[in-house]
């Protein structure tokens, strides 16, 4: 193998794996600070957060949220929402409930969010980068990067 064709090899291995380094710490990394890190699944909160953006979200003390407030939890099958509080009442117990409703939807959620629910609140988004995650959870992404991988490693022992 010529110079130039190792030394471009080993250049684009260098590129692909600090691309590769820096997308683990986007989303896998963060965790090790308490940050929970989702895809924007559909479009009920655009435009703030659009579809297939990552959505970063810290644990918040519950009894500040007010109003306003944006907010990510689980409903009964587990399955994560990112919506809106428009408005927070207090049962007989005084626990307080949530209700929500995307910024794009026309009508509320039907079931208000209990405070046990409430994963927290999000701090940042990272647009599209949601697609990528997505796409290399899926069988063919897997196999994708496994191919790629092996491709680069075998032109640079050439």
């Amino acid at each position: 193998m010529s110079k130039i064709k190792k030394r471009v090899l080993n250049t684009i291995s260098y590129l692909i794996t600090l691309v590769v380094v820096i997308f683990a710490m986007l989303t896998v990394g963060v965790k090790l600070f308490g940050i929970h890190v989702y895809t924007v699944l559909s479009g009920s909160m655009e435009p703030t957060y659009r579809v297939g953006s990552l959505i970063y979200v810290v644990k918040t003390n519950t009894n500040t949220l007010q109003e306003g407030d944006v907010i990510t939890f689980k409903i009964e099958n587990s399955t994560v929402v990112t919506h809106r509080i428009i408005e927070v009442t207090e049962d007989e117990k005084n626990n307080k409930n949530f209700y929500t409703k995307g910024d794009r939807n026309d009508i509320p959620d039907e079931v208000p969010i209990e405070v046990n629910n409430v994963i927290g609140k999000p701090i940042f988004t990272i647009p599209y980068l949601g697609y990528v995650t997505t796409f290399i959870q899926t069988k063919i992404g897997k196999i994708l990067i496994t191919i790629f991988i092996d491709l680069i490693t075998n032109e640079k022992r050439k």
